[in-house]
């Protein structure tokens, strides 16, 4: 089953497969972020991020990061 992509500006909270995350419920610093993805597919040390750097399209929606987890919500 195919999953459905989308475009930066169509994202309240998601994430793309290159290591970004888009959350704007989140507080400023976290609304776009970069991350480092290890080899054990987690990710690791966020790095905030202005809109205009974030990949256009290739998006998927999630339910929500947990910020308060050490990888900052992997999985969530």
């Amino acid at each position: 089953m195919p999953t459905t992509q989308y475009k930066a500006t169509e994202i309240e909270v998601g994430f793309h497969p290159d290591g970004y995350r888009i959350d704007k419920t989140a507080s400023p610093m976290n609304r776009y972020t970069r991350w480092e993805i290890d080899s054990g597919d987690r990710w690791t040390h966020p790095t905030p991020v202005c809109f205009d750097s974030l990949p256009v399209s290739g998006w998927l929606k999630s339910d929500g990061f947990d910020w308060d987890r050490a990888d900052g919500g992997q999985g969530a």
